[in-house]
């Protein structure tokens, strides 16, 4: 889930442009885009310049415009010469059970201008079946871990710091040192959708 507030320079709409290759798994985009446009708003007669931006972030993330299902303002503005608007937005994949269902709360929305937007979206089941190497708390293999770690970071000689390289040599010692304690004392475990949490 992706909750964001743009500004009126869209700052936030550049980050996402910037960052499309590196966002995946996302089941909704929401937020204040800020953007007026007669696309969702009826009541707004101008197209916007940046509306193609998110629409076209949207769709590289499978996501489309989730038209709301009691239509009206997600904006009360704040003096009387100004209108209200459609500018809180939420996109989803448009298989999702939640398309087109979310609501407006308009009842809720104070002492905010904006309204609350509540959805309730169908998450698919995740087969959970890896495998992880951890240790149990409170047991023989924690303590001795704990003991393994102290005992090697005691031994560190830490009076040959003198350079750059010295720092350097003496942190991968350190690593080396929680690494080894890592593989010595940890177990490995089987996780499947049965297991405890």
């Amino acid at each position: 889930m992706i909750n964001i507030y743009s500004d009126s320079n869209q700052t936030t709409l550049q980050v996402l442009w910037q960052n499309m290759a590196n966002i995946d798994n996302t089941i909704i985009l929401t937020g204040d885009f800020n953007i007026r446009d007669s696309d969702w708003d009826p009541n707004f007669r101008h197209h916007s310049s940046h509306t193609n931006d998110l629409v076209t972030i949207a769709d590289n993330l499978d996501l489309e415009l989730s038209p709301l299902s009691n239509p009206g303002p997600t904006r009360f503005a704040d003096n009387p010469h100004d209108t209200n608007s459609i500018i809180d937005l939420m996109f989803l994949p448009p298989g999702n059970t939640g398309f087109g269902q979310h609501m407006l709360h308009p009842k809720i929305c104070k002492p905010s201008d904006h309204v609350l937007l509540i959805i309730e979206i169908g998450i698919g089941e995740i087969n959970t079946d890896i495998n992880i190497w951890s240790i149990k708390k409170n047991s023989k293999e924690e303590k001795d871990f704990i003991t393994f770690l102290v005992q090697g970071v005691q031994n560190l000689d830490t009076s040959a710091i003198r350079s750059k390289a010295n720092l350097e040599t003496l942190v991968q010692q350190l690593a080396d040192i929680f690494k080894n304690a890592w593989n010595t004392h940890s177990k490995q475990k089987h996780i499947t959708k049965h297991s405890k949490e």
